[in-house]
């Protein structure tokens, strides 16, 4: 059990020690008001698949966020002391992460979601006892996932997508997941601070269904299914 973190990820951590709300997002944190939440951005590391990053599929029939890969973490409670209770506590209730399996390395900037107006703090974290999980709500959570970040900045891997909003954002395809929306430009503005990201074109825009979840695409396809931050 290796509770330091390893060096591959020695180049992000020192990148975050200047990061701002601008390195993430063009929306500015209000200084006061908003749902305090936060979400727990995982990263582990497998012998067969290298460095990768957990994330959860949201079941297709809940009301808000229906069908949509996220990262584990939800809004506060009162008993959690701060960011990283929280985001700890609901990846214990959502996929049954130990907590104890985890190393905290860094709180990222509070982040705006205006649609839910969830102010979010990611909480950056090394899984230096990786163990199996799984949704433990499977009327919330759909499926539990560790995409490969090999993967995840592959060109081929890699697009844009249009809300019915109008916005367009970055998107990852990978293992049967889209991910979009607040969690690809977490995503994106980390693997870029990491210096992990490959040069990817652009061009590959892929519009969202206007309502509801569409089943998420393999890799590779044009065919897709959070409201988005960036």
């Amino acid at each position: 059990m290796t509770r330091r973190p390893p060096d591959w990820i020695d180049p992000l951590l020192s990148r975050l020690g200047t990061a701002r709300v601008e390195d993430f997002t063009r929306l500015t944190t209000p200084a006061e008001g908003g749902r305090e939440s936060a979400v727990l951005v995982l990263l582990g590391e497998q012998a067969d698949t290298g460095p990768d990053v957990l994330i959860l599929q949201r079941a297709a029939t809940l009301r808000n966020h229906a069908g949509q890969p996220a990262f584990p973490g939800g809004a506060a409670d009162p008993e959690d002391a701060d960011a990283r209770a929280t985001a700890l506590r609901e990846a214990n209730e959502e996929v049954g992460l130990d907590p104890a399996s985890v190393t905290v390395l860094a709180e990222l900037p509070k982040l705006w979601i205006p649609v839910s107006d969830f102010v979010v703090t990611p909480v950056l974290a090394w899984w230096h006892d990786p163990h199996p999980v799984h949704p433990r709500e499977p009327a919330e959570v759909a499926h539990v996932a560790r995409l490969p970040i090999r993967e995840l900045v592959d060109p081929a891997n890699r697009l844009r997508v249009r809300h019915p909003s109008g916005w367009v954002g970055p998107a990852f395809s990978s293992r049967g997941m889209l991910v979009w929306g607040f969690t690809a430009g977490v995503l994106a503005a980390l693997l870029e601070m990491g210096g992990w990201a490959r040069p990817w074109s652009p061009g590959r825009l892929v519009d969202l269904p206007p309502t509801g979840a569409a089943p998420a695409p393999s890799a590779g396809t044009d065919e897709v299914d959070e409201t988005a931050l960036r």
